[in-house]
C-alpha cells in the first residue's frame, strides 16, 4: 500500500481540547503525525495548527481523507482549514522586467530541486530576459505594457496564467504596479520582493539616495500582493549593516544579494504550506 502525507494548516477561535481532537481524528483515520506545531494568539484568541501526517491508501482515497479533515475542521472545531497531499505541486508563474538576479536565482534553486513546486512559465514586460528563459527551456512570454494598453496587456496576462493553471505568482523585481483588477482576476496569491527602505526612499536609484543619507543598514522584504500597493502581509525580511566604507555599487550588491535569499526563502515557506494569513499579518511555521 502507498503512504502519502497530508499537510493541515488551519487557524479559527482557540477553545480547550483543539490539538487533542485534530490529533484523535488523524490517528482514528489511520494517519501519523509527522510534525506538528501550534501558535495562540492571545490579544485575538486565535489558533494557529499547521500539522503534517502519513496516510496510507490511494492517492484518491487519501484526497478524500483530506477533504474530511477540513469538513470536520470547518463544521466541528469552527477552524479555517486547507490541505494538501504530497503528490500535489502548486505551479508557479513568474513575472520579471529586466533585473535578471531574482529570476536566475530562482530558476536555478527549482532546477537543483529545492523547490517543491515548479516553475511553468515566465511573463515580462521586456524581451531582456528571454534568452536566459530559453536557454533554461522555460517559456517565456513579452507583453509591452505601456499606460495606454495596460489593460489589455495584464489581461493577456492573466489569461497565460490561467491557461497554465498557475497556482502562484512570483514578482521577480517586475518593475509595474499590479492594477487592483489584474490582483482579483489572477485569483491565486502573489509575492513580490523589494527593497526595505519603503517608504523612505521610493522611487529611482534608492540605493544611491541611501547612500547619499549614510544609511547603516540595508534590508529586503517579501510579502503578498494585494490591492495596497506595498503593503500586504509580509512573510520573510532580513538586513545586513553597512558602513562608511561601503560604496554604492556595494550597497546594489549586498541589497541583490539580500533579496536573492529573502525571495527565495518567502517562495518556499509559501510552496511548503508552512505560512498562515491572518488579517494583514502572517503566521509562519519555519
Amino acid at each position: 500500500m502507498k503512504v502519502f502525507s497530508i499537510i493541515a494548516l488551519l487557524h479559527g477561535v482557540d477553545r480547550p481540547g483543539l490539538v487533542a481532537k485534530v490529533s484523535g481524528w488523524i490517528f482514528a483515520h489511520g494517519g501519523n503525525i509527522l510534525h506538528a506545531d501550534q501558535h495562540r494568539d492571545p490579544e485575538e484568541n486565535v489558533f494557529f495548527q499547521r500539522v503534517e501526517w502519513s496516510q496510507p491508501g490511494e492517492a484518491m482515497d487519501v484526497r478524500g481523507i483530506a477533504t474530511s479533515f477540513e469538513t470536520m475542521a470547518r463544521h466541528e472545531l469552527g477552524m479555517d482549514c486547507r490541505t494538501t497531499i504530497s503528490p500535489e505541486q502548486l505551479r508557479v508563474g513568474m513575472l520579471v522586467s529586466r533585473i535578471p538576479h531574482c529570476l536566475q536565482d530562482l530558476t536555478f534553486r527549482f532546477r537543483r530541486g529545492e523547490m517543491s513546486g515548479e516553475l511553468i512559465c515566465v511573463l515580462s514586460n521586456h524581451p531582456d530576459l528571454r534568452q536566459f528563459c530559453e536557454s533554461m527551456h522555460l517559456p517565456f512570454h513579452h507583453f509591452e505594457v505601456k499606460p495606454d494598453c495596460k489593460a489589455e496587456a495584464e489581461e493577456a496576462q492573466i489569461s497565460i496564467l490561467k491557461s497554465q493553471k498557475i497556482d502562484l505568482i512570483i514578482l521577480a523585481r517586475y518593475m509595474q504596479v499590479l492594477s487592483a483588477r489584474f490582483v482579483a482576476d489572477a485569483g491565486v496569491p502573489i509575492i513580490n520582493i523589494h527593497h526595505s527602505f519603503l517608504p523612505a526612499f521610493a522611487g529611482g536609484r534608492p540605493y544611491h539616495q541611501a547612500f547619499a543619507r549614510g544609511v547603516k543598514i540595508i534590508g529586503a522584504t517579501a510579502h503578498y500582493v494585494t490591492a495596497a500597493l506595498d503593503e500586504g502581509p509580509i512573510i520573510a525580511q532580513d538586513v545586513v549593516r553597512i558602513s562608511h566604507r561601503h560604496t554604492v555599487e556595494d550597497l546594489i550588491r549586498k541589497g541583490r544579494d539580500l533579496e536573492q535569499t529573502v525571495f527565495a526563502q518567502a517562495v518556499r515557506w509559501h510552496l511548503e504550506h508552512r505560512v498562515l494569513v491572518y488579517k494583514n499579518k502572517t503566521v509562519v511555521f519555519d
